[in-house]
Formats: structure tokens, sequence, C-alpha cells
């Protein structure tokens, strides 16, 4: 196993203040790391607003199979705009942007890379062939390691009363294992090792540990976001839609867990997963194993990330940990990155490979019919994410080792 020791004596960077990125950060810097949070302007004087001078207050249920937990008014090291700022002499730098801030963030780091640093994309989104592909590009040989993870270390929201993004952020529940690999495969083992130097994935390395991807694809395929928010807020708009008038409810109180889901939209889910479990297996990659069964329950698979197998709530009862996680327009990420990004690059590489993704594709064209525009005009193609125009045999060689045509 590769020593990734030296990483402890050096500061995390966060890339991104959202609700991702200010878990994270505040999540590491309480578990005794120091850490520089950055974003960039325009919303750095918002999702910045008061973070220096107070810092992250990290709080919520937490909720996890062990009971792991950290609370508390976590001091950044540094807070800034300024990329070069925040990576120089890092150790870990963490991307936690949605996926319109990856290549921004990318252009600025890139240059600023030092031989030693470990990039952790939460949630990969295919953020680590993105990475790979424009340092290629820039001619960057920095001797870094890059890799992405299926999903988040947590279910995180910013406060925001009225409006007002604050420097509050809860945290819903805490995974206890995450699938993860690097970009090329060669280096997962040593990304894998890394991640017990990043305190905010302390809940996983104490719980069930981290499990080592394929390739990123597998890591791809294995986000479950694509497969939960689509066919759930797509199949479950009109109860989206009424909750706050004709059912009489608060409409900020909604979620698709909660008040969406059931057995006939579980049955599309799983078919969704059967699709991507085609594509990984036509391809060559791994993807995370799921039964059937794990997706007819009121968190479907995601309650296992942070309570493990076992773990199911019945359709008739509630689940009040999700309460007002929304989505509360379709004008949202649920849509306009899931499909764009997950749904689009499935969509592509069944076409590329011979795989028939009709419930995919059906995502693609219900989402843009009722948003009433074309959500893949600008979406993730294979030639962006640097994958297009290869072989079955020459893409498994490029995830696992890295090497273009």
């Amino acid at each position: 196993m590769a020593d990734m020791s030296y990483l402890s004596e050096k500061p995390i960077a966060v890339l991104g203040a959202g609700a991702v990125g200010k878990a994270i950060a505040g999540d590491c810097a309480l578990g005794g790391a120091k850490v520089r949070i950055c974003d960039f302007e325009p919303f750095a004087e918002k999702t910045l607003k008061n973070v220096e001078k107070v810092g992250i207050k990290f709080f919520g249920e937490q909720v996890n199979l062990y009971g792991f937990e950290r609370e508390g008014f976590a001091k950044m090291d540094k807070v800034t705009t300024d990329v070069a700022e925040a990576v120089k002499g890092a150790g870990i730098i963490v991307i936690a942007t949605p996926t319109f801030g990856h290549k921004p963030f990318f252009e600025k780091l890139i240059p600023c890379l030092e031989d030693g640093q470990v990039i952790h994309i939460f949630p990969d989104n295919f953020g680590s062939l993105i990475l790979r592909k424009m340092m290629r590009e820039a001619g960057c040989t920095k001797n870094v390691i890059v890799g992405g993870w299926s999903s988040s270390t947590y279910g995180s929201r910013v406060e925001m009363p009225g409006g007002v993004i604050t420097h509050k952020i809860r945290v819903y529940y805490r995974a206890i294992t995450l699938r993860g690999a690097a970009m090329p495969a060669t280096d997962t083992k040593a990304f894998i090792e890394s991640s017990k130097y990043l305190p905010s994935m302390d809940a996983v390395t104490e719980g069930d540990g981290a499990v080592a991807g394929d390739t990123v694809l597998d890591t791809g395929f294995s986000n479950v976001n694509p497969v939960l928010h689509c066919p759930g807020a797509i199949l479950g708009v009109s109860t989206m839609e009424n909750f706050g008038t004709i059912f009489g409810e608060d409409k900020f109180k909604f979620s698709i867990y909660s008040h969406a889901y059931c057995p006939s939209i579980s049955q599309v889910q799983y078919t969704f997963y059967q699709e991507e479990c085609a594509l990984a297996d036509t391809i060559g990659v791994g993807i995370q194993p799921y039964e059937k069964e794990h997706f007819f329950s009121r968190e479907n698979v995601l309650g296992q990330e942070y309570m493990g197998l076992d773990y199911l709530i019945p359709f008739d009862k509630q689940d009040p940990i999700q309460y007002g996680t929304g989505p509360f327009t379709m004008e949202n990420r649920y849509i306009t990155e899931d499909i764009p990004v997950g749904c689009f690059v499935y969509q592509q590489l069944g076409d590329t490979y011979g795989v028939n993704t009709p419930v995919v594709d059906s995502m693609i064209s219900l989402a843009s019919a009722i948003l009433g525009r074309d959500l893949i005009a600008n979406g993730y193609t294979l030639e962006y994410i640097g994958i297009d125009k290869m072989t079955k045999e020459e893409l498994n060689d490029y995830l696992r080792t890295g090497k273009t045509k």
C-alpha cells in the first residue's frame, strides 16, 4: 500500500463553497486539519459571506449506522477567491462544485498543481476524466493523483432563512461507505489510501470503509443521483407541484423520498439501473452492486450509504429525515445536471457500444419536454470528457493506464 502519510502535515484546500464544499470544509477543520476554502465571484460574495469572520457552523442529525458525528464552529485557515492561494502547499485538493464549476476551477488549478498533491472530486461526475484531458492539453506533467467518488459524503443543505445564504451547514446523514477510483486506475490504491487523511471521510474510514471502483467509469455508473433523482422528480412532478397548493402542505417540506417515491417509480429506477449494469458489463467495467429489493423502499438505495444493506423504510411509513430536501421546482440540479451529464453520457455510451437504454432515453425526452428546452444541447459529450472514438479495448486501456491512442 502506498505511503500517503505525508498528507497529514499539509493543509487541505476545498474548491467550491456550496452545500458539499461547506460541509467538507467544516468537517475537516473540526477533524483537526488546516482548511482553506475558495469560491469564485460572483458566487463568493454570498457563499463565503461571514465565513472568514465566524467560520462554518456544522450541525445536524448526521444519521449513520455507527453514530459518528461532529458539531461546532469550524474556523478556516484561509478564505479566498484565488485558487493559487488556496492550493499552494496543500496536500489534498477537494473539488466540491456542481459540474458547471469543474472546468472554470480546473483552468485555474492546473497551472498551480504541485507534485504529490491528491485531487478528490465529490461527486466525480466524470470530472476526473475532464481534468486529465485538460492537463494533457495544457502540457501539465505534474505528478498528481486525480480521482473522484460516486457520491458526496453527506446529505447536506446550507441554511438559507428568507433566501439568504448563511455560514451554517446542516448535515442530514453521513455515508459509512463510498465508492471511489482514480484516473488512471493504476493510482486507485493510493487514492483510496489518501482518503484516510481527509477528515470528512472519517465516518467512511471508521465505518464500512471506502470501496475501490474498477475505473472512474465505475464510479460514474455508481453515482446514485441520476437513477434516483431523474425518475423521482419526473414521475413525481405532480406531487411536487401540487404539494403547496391542493395538498395543503408547506411547499418547502417536500421531498421526493418522503412524498413522491412509490413502488411504480422504484420499478422504473430499478430498470434504469439494469440499463447502467448492461452498459458496465458491455464496456467491461464495474458498477456498485444492488439487489432488486434494495430499490423498493422510501429511501431506495440511498439509505444504504449511511445505514447499511439492512436499512429499509416501507412505503407505508414516512421518512422525516428527508423532509424539506426538495426539489421544489423542476429547474433543479436533480434535472438540470443529472440529465445533461449523467443520463446523456449513458445514452451516448449505449449508442457507441450497442446497448439499448430506453428508460434513460425517456428521462431525457420527458425532462426536456417539461422544461421546454433541449437539455442535452450543451450536455457532456464523449468528446468533452475525452473518451470518444475509442474501441472498448482502447477505452479500457485508457481508463486503467492513462495511455491514449
